[in-house]
């Protein structure tokens, strides 16, 4: 199955594996220098230090799935019409009048930091398709909740 990534979140992805590959250096010194000590049965520096290579070369082979199974989204064909996967929505809570602004971005991009909220969380599924003046509902935790799109961006 595709990943989609911009390709902000694919040069993140490229960056992050650089600097976990960087650290494979390290750890096999540090378990060259835990084998030197003597007996591997009794070293909990060597097992230490190879539990660390086992997390990181998992981590790595994560990122190596993710990136050879991802594709970039093309953002030239992005448009502001409806609201859909990387846009930038102004919405209003109907209820209390409150607005707030939130990115769609994909799973592996999303960041509440940053405002930017996975295609897959109820406000961006309730939201994708609707056009500026619509009113949604949204199937919140808290109950049914209705949002006026008030802009959309790219």
């Amino acid at each position: 199955m595709a990943t989609y990534l911009t390709k902000e979140g694919y040069d993140k992805k490229m960056a992050e594996l650089s600097e976990l590959e960087a650290q494979r250096p390290a750890i096999k010194n540090a378990i060259a220098e835990a084998r030197d000590k003597g007996d591997l049965s009794e070293n909990a520096e060597y097992d230490a230090a190879k539990e660390a290579q086992g997390m990181l070369e998992m981590k790595i082979a994560k990122i190596k799935e993710l990136i050879a199974n991802s594709r970039i989204i093309d953002d030239s064909k992005l448009t502001t019409d409806e609201v859909g996967l990387l846009n930038k929505v102004t919405i209003k809570n109907v209820k209390n009048g409150m607005q707030m602004t939130y990115t769609i971005v994909t799973e592996n991009e999303a960041n509440l930091r940053e405002f930017k909220i996975a295609s897959s969380t109820p406000i961006a599924k309730a939201l994708m398709g609707h056009k500026v003046g619509e009113i949604v509902k949204v199937n919140a935790p808290a109950g049914v909740m209705d949002f006026e799109i008030i802009k959309i961006e790219l």
